[in-house]
């Protein structure tokens, strides 16, 4: 199984990736630092520079139908935002 699940894009990290040379990924919640680092090195052919990680918790979530009221919670998720070093690109839209 891969430690990265899925890149982030959303319009401030697509305006930190042009300004900043910052990515986004949602990944494994039991990686380490290194190990996204040697990932996406492997994955992009790029060059990390750092590696940022944040852990999320689920948010309660409640909807009221006919006949009860659900509740439950957002999955809990692992974000790490990669710098890259100066002149590398990470091209999301390459392969459609």
């Amino acid at each position: 199984m891969s430690i990265i699940k899925r890149p982030i894009i959303t319009e401030r990290l697509t305006e930190e990736s042009e300004t900043l040379n910052r990515y986004g990924f949602i990944v494994s919640p039991n990686a380490s630092k290194v190990e996204i680092k040697k990932e996406i090195e492997s994955l992009y052919d790029v060059t990390v520079r750092s590696v940022n990680t944040m852990n999320y918790q689920g948010k309660p979530k409640t909807r009221y139908t006919k006949t009860a009221i659900l509740k439950g919670k957002t999955s809990d998720f692992k974000k790490a935002i990669v710098t890259l070093a100066d002149g590398d690109v990470i091209d999301f839209y390459a392969g459609i």
